[in-house]
């Protein structure tokens, strides 16, 4: 899902009122990208320029389900952008990734110093954010999502070029490192705008599927998809010994796969391609994407028991559906 036609029926389905929380919550982030000195400033806003969906401040407040933005509602979709974006910034140091989104990674242009910087700001900022708004569950909300992130990375980085990573674990670090923010988004929303309790867990819960279906699906693009669609190479994550669902399918179904030694099987772009394609020729990719298909689906099945706000459950859907449609 990006923030072009894709947006479009879920702003429709959200009211003026989500357009101008979204206008709000950008503006508050440039703001924090530039409170910190012409350096560290610049270097954020390098980050934020990147873009991205911005699918978890759009989670934020459509879980609080207010028709006009509310400051607690814009501070809480705020914070949990500056934290993903702190993780983007420090899993670009970890991989030594040139480029995010298209855009030259703080650790290409500036150095480890500059990037780890950068990150500790935004992540300090996030939390900053949040406790102005005096809501204890809220900051208690992002901080575990926030300790799943890590314990995510370290488990991503413990599987590094694994040949014993089973899809179950797999899954377990999906949830970890993406499905745990999306989750910690719906709840913040749900809390702030008070519809704690069940309804607040039960949203949580339907951020953390589709959480886990972005995450699938983007393993699927890294396989499948052409630059100028995502931003980096085919097989980027084959390259960082990154084991995704696509590969450990593929491994099953291909003996061949299955006996490669994964360090040395792809290490140079043009190596991490032709395994991409050794991959793609399994299967493996339709079988992934359906898993995602899935994990959608029960999502907007158990989203329908939930008492929502018509124009708020058709929302959700819409973004439920925007995770898939972004494969297409």
């Amino acid at each position: 899902m990006n923030t072009g036609e894709q947006l479009l029926p879920v702003l429709a389905a959200g009211g003026p009122g989500l357009a101008s929380g979204l206008r709000l919550a950008e503006a508050r982030l440039n703001e924090v990208a530039g409170a910190h000195g012409e350096v560290l400033a610049g270097h954020a806003g390098g980050t934020l320029a990147a873009g991205g969906k911005r699918l978890r401040p759009l989670l934020v407040f459509l879980c609080a389900g207010r028709t006009e933005p509310d400051e607690r509602v814009v501070a809480a979709a705020a914070a949990v952008e500056l934290l993903h974006m702190a993780t983007l910034v420090h899993d670009d140091v970890l991989d030594r990734a040139p480029l995010r989104r298209g855009y030259p990674t703080v650790v290409a242009t500036a150095g480890r110093d500059a990037a780890v910087a950068t990150g500790d700001l935004l992540f300090s900022r996030a939390f900053a954010e949040l406790a102005a708004t005096g809501s204890a569950p809220a900051v208690q909300a992002l901080s575990n999502a926030s300790t799943a992130l890590a314990r995510g990375e370290l488990m991503q980085r413990d599987d590094a070029w694994s040949a014993d990573v089973t899809a179950e674990r797999y899954r377990e670090r999906c949830q970890l490192k993406t499905g745990s923010l999306f989750a910690a988004s719906c709840r913040l929303g749900a809390e702030l705008g008070e519809r704690g309790g069940h309804t607040a867990d039960a949203l949580a819960a339907f951020g953390d599927r589709i959480g886990v279906a972005f995450q699938i699906l983007d393993d699927v693009l890294d396989v499948s998809g052409p630059v100028e669609d995502t931003g980096k190479h085919r097989g980027t994550d084959l390259l960082d010994g990154t084991v995704t669902l696509p590969l450990i399918v593929a491994r099953a179904r291909d003996e061949e796969l299955r006996a490669l030694d994964l360090r040395s099987a792809a290490t140079t772009p043009r190596e991490a391609e032709a395994l991409c394609d050794r991959i793609a020729a399994t299967g493996a990719l339709e079988r992934s994407r359906t898993e995602a298909l899935e994990i959608v689906a029960t999502a907007k099945r158990d989203l329908a028991a939930i008492d929502l706000e018509p124009w708020q459950r058709d929302a959700l859907d819409l973004v439920a559906d925007g995770v898939v449609a972004r494969y297409s």
